[in-house]
């Protein structure tokens, strides 16, 4: 394959920002913030500075307040020490000529005690959405929150703004709310997890309203264009009961409609971990971008464990604008430069995706052009 045949090495105009290329370096957990403060580090910092030839870069989901932890050693962007270690990370970034937006997110209902000082998580409504966090004692199963008060819901809408603001100051690019599954703006979507009767519970339009309120607040703060959302509408896996139903489709054909009222960097959408036959949403099974597509006429990312070779056919075919990988950043910091000279792609080490360390973070080899393989690092 010719380089001039690779959609994903073209540059792209992202409202005021230009991409070098249309492959997008997804969010992912890692596990390195290993401090008392979920503080970034000097070791994220290299990490990510790795990885800048990516066109734009979405940060690991990063939390917008202490009572949206749910996962042990993943940063925050609520504390002033937060934005400092965030600033050596987007410093790094830009320093290699990367972009790089935050995400941010919330876990709900999701959460553990361990994570709250003791106190039960809280969520739409007092229902266990039957999943598990991960916790310093290791995985524990979810309990039944509290549910939130309009006034805690509103306080949660102005602290994704401050979170917004807290992102400006750390230097990012831009930030991309995490709505996926699991997460508490997917709770507030589900009849599973929603069973409100005040107006964020019941209709489409109240089970979505939160969504409009984020994203009203944050363009506060940004520009709309730096401002985008991460959604898994059909996720099953890993997710309790939050998993699609019989209004899942209409719930995203009236999101996508109302989004197109804003000039968003892009919706960012993750496709099916598995077969959709027999489920709520199986027409979604042969076609699933071409729907977004089709009810969205803004900028669409797809993110659905892509290879060189299918993130290059769905580009062509014009069912996404970008393309983000998750897996392949892992082992290959230059997958970018892989894909252009048609290098081999190295294979990630399972056991060391949340250990905290150096090893299976920092320590994957560069390829060269010449096929040999250099350490991959800040020179």
């Amino acid at each position: 394959m010719k380089n001039t045949a690779q959609p994903l090495l073209e540059e792209y105009q992202l409202g005021d920002l230009k991409l070098k290329n249309r492959v997008v370096m997804a969010s992912m957990t890692r596990g390195r913030a290993t401090n008392t403060a979920l503080v970034p580090t000097l070791l994220m910092a290299e990490y990510y500075a790795q990885r800048a030839s990516a066109g734009l870069i979405l940060s690991e989901g990063t939390w917008v307040n202490p009572k949206s932890i749910g996962f042990i050693n993943v940063p925050g962007i609520y504390t002033r020490e937060q934005i400092e270690g965030w600033k050596l990370v987007t410093q790094a970034v830009h320093d290699k000529g990367g972009l790089i937006f935050s995400q941010m997110g919330h876990i709900g209902s999701a959460s553990h005690p361990d994570h709250l000082n003791g106190e039960l998580p809280a969520g739409p409504s007092a229902i266990n959405p039957q999943t598990q966090s991960y916790t310093p004692d290791g995985f524990k199963d979810s309990l039944t929150p509290r549910e939130l008060t309009i006034a805690e819901i509103r306080q949660t809408v102005q602290d994704y703004k401050q979170a917004g603001q807290n992102a400006k100051h750390a230097g990012f690019d831009g930030v991309e709310i995490h709505a996926q599954a699991g997460m508490l703006i997917p709770q507030f979507l589900s009849l599973s997890t929603n069973q409100r009767t005040d107006e964020y519970g019941g209709s489409i339009e109240n089970r979505a309203r939160i969504i409009f309120e984020i994203l009203d607040a944050i363009i506060e703060v940004w520009d709309s264009t730096r401002v985008a959302i991460k959604f898994t509408p059909v996720m099953y896996t890993h997710v309790g009961i939050v998993t699609p139903d019989e209004e899942t489709i209409p719930m995203f054909q009236y999101i996508l409609k109302k989004l197109n009222d804003y000039n968003l960097a892009f919706v960012h959408i993750a496709g099916p971990a598995q077969d959709l036959t027999g489920t709520p949403v199986e027409i979604l099974q042969n076609d699933y971008f071409s729907h977004f597509r089709h009810h969205y006429r803004g900028r669409l990312m797809a993110n659905l464990g892509f290879t060189q070779q299918t993130g290059n056919a769905i580009l062509k075919e014009g069912k996404a604008d970008l393309v983000s990988f998750g897996q392949l950043f892992i082992a290959n910091p230059d997958l970018v430069e892989r894909f252009k000279y048609q290098l081999p792609l190295s294979e990630a080490n399972l056991d060391t995706y949340y250990t905290g360390e150096e090893k299976g973070y920092t320590d994957y080899p560069r390829a060269s052009h010449g096929g040999a393989i250099t350490q991959a690092g800040i020179k």
